[in-house]
């Protein structure tokens, strides 16, 4: 395939989910899983909200980062939830405070599952990696009179928490899984991405890692705030340091997808060694599949690219074939979150 064939094709990517994938066009969301019941594989397709129009402020560079991420958030919980309902496992009871809770807001027991769910996640991410860090840079100042040196060592115990919590989590059994069904999903893209036929045989030669990949993302939006929190942050207590990360992160993050961007979409000596540290921390968080994996992963992508696929049921809402080819990628950041 030459490479204006290869321009033209609409960015496709994707997450790893329970016992399956998704992928993301920019037209369509489709997800693939195996069932728990029978072994076979379930397809879900729904279109998606159409990207924002050219000219749009949305799309300007930085700003469709924050857009992309914020977009992320939002539609990742209801894939992983939709995933479990197909997957055919039970789903666990809302506890009395949460059905309480519904009641009182007018909303259904499981939105408000979920809405715990995030909340928590989001408690637990901000304290990791922001009110820890934030003490430890206090601490660092009050030994150290160099502001730059105490910023960039309260930098460096950020990315040791972030690398930390990454082996930590792809030690457990469940997540290996979900990790064979990422190498899956990079495989797939892969194969698409490079113009040839999607069968188990073609995707199975090529590798797990991917340079747009969300973990290259996070990995790039933890190295580039340590360079941006050394300039431009104010830190005359730990709370000010605190409030200085948070107010300033959508800019980092908008910044960093812009990087990830770049270094997906050119290639030369630079780039690859801009690229390395990302596709390095890839080996924990995207395994290698099995072939089962791969099937999963390649009717998924079928599915988001408008190709026929094969599936014992689908939930079929998709637009008609024949995705856009001037849409910017679709599943951000991972969207080529591929992915």
């Amino acid at each position: 395939m030459t490479s204006e064939k290869k321009e033209k094709r609409p960015y496709i990517g994707g997450q790893a989910v329970l016992e399956g994938v998704m992928m993301r066009s920019p037209d369509r969301l489709a997800i693939a899983v195996r069932r728990a019941a029978d072994h076979k594989i379930e397809v879900s397709v729904k279109p998606v909200e159409p990207p924002a129009k050219k000219g749009s402020v949305l799309r300007w560079p930085v700003i469709r980062g924050v857009r992309a991420f914020i977009s992320t958030l939002r539609s990742g919980m209801d894939t992983i939830n939709e995933s479990a309902r197909m997957l055919g496992e039970e789903e666990e009871e809302p506890s009395r405070f949460e059905k309480w809770l519904a009641a009182k807001l007018g909303k259904k027991a499981e939105d408000v599952v979920v809405f715990m769910a995030v909340a928590v996640a989001l408690v637990l991410a901000v304290g990791l990696f922001f009110v820890l860090p934030s003490l430890a840079g206090s601490f660092f100042k009050s030994v150290i009179d160099n502001r730059l040196l105490s910023n960039l060592l309260e930098g460096a115990v950020r990315l040791a928490i972030f690398l930390a919590y990454v082996v930590s989590i792809s030690a457990m059994k469940e997540i290996r899984r979900v990790f064979g069904y990422h190498g899956a999903e990079h495989k797939t893209v892969h194969c698409y991405e490079h113009g040839e036929e999607l069968t188990v045989e073609n995707c199975r030669k090529y590798p797990i890692m991917h340079p747009r990949c969300g973990t290259a993302f996070l990995l790039i939006v933890m190295i580039f705030s340590i360079l941006f929190f050394t300039v431009f942050s104010w830190d005359l207590t730990w709370y000010t340091r605190l409030m200085s990360r948070l107010l300033l992160l959508p800019v980092v993050m908008g910044l960093s997808y812009e990087i990830l961007q770049a270094l997906g979409r050119h290639e030369n000596a630079w780039v690859r060694v801009l690229r390395w540290p990302g596709m390095q921390l890839q080996r924990l968080t995207a395994r290698q599949p099995d072939d089962e994996m791969l099937e999963v992963a390649i009717q998924a992508m079928k599915a988001a690219a408008g190709m026929p696929y094969e599936a014992e049921t689908a939930d079929e809402a998709a637009p008609e074939a024949g995705a856009a080819t001037e849409a910017e990628p679709a599943n951000e950041p991972d969207g080529a979150q591929g992915a």
